[in-house]
């Protein structure tokens, strides 16, 4: 019985880390598609992909979050590694959190989506912010998708 836990811990976890990845890449996705329209205008379309690309990143800011850390904070994951490496990389994650929060805030307001003088360099430091986000989560992933005891 003691094996079958164990194993539904671990596609458990897999499968928490597989919609990491699915959002994660999303958001990326989206984040590329919006640097392309540079110069943001707000009548070429700038407006529906930027708030398409705030739920995405919120999305996967609260999968990181809600998905993987919760489930290995709350004791289900019992690898001793991967708590190790979660409590020393989660710290620098969820510093990150407050910025994307804050870069979702004032633009997921409509008054603000028709001024994006700002949006250039504000998409500059969000992707610093996630660069750092994702080289952290990546040690949690490449110990969970290794780690086998």
């Amino acid at each position: 019985m003691e094996v079958q836990e164990a194993v539904e811990r671990r596609s458990n976890s897999i499968s928490k880390l597989h919609t990491l990845l699915e959002t994660r890449t999303e958001t990326l996705a989206l984040l590329n598609q919006l640097a392309t329209m540079r110069p943001f205008k707000p009548d070429e379309g700038v407006p529906a992909l930027l708030q398409e690309f705030c739920e995405s990143l919120v999305d996967y800011t609260a999968s990181a979050h809600f998905q993987l850390y919760k489930f290995i904070e709350d004791g289900t994951e019992r690898r001793t590694v991967i708590k190790e490496i979660a409590a020393e990389v989660y710290p620098r994650i969820a510093s990150t959190t407050q910025f994307i929060l804050d870069f979702n805030e004032k633009y997921e307001d409509d008054s603000q989506l028709n001024d994006l003088q700002n949006l250039d360099h504000d998409l500059s430091l969000l992707g610093e912010v996630l660069a750092d986000r994702i080289i952290e989560e990546d040690k949690i992933i490449g110990v969970l998708t290794q780690s086998r005891g």
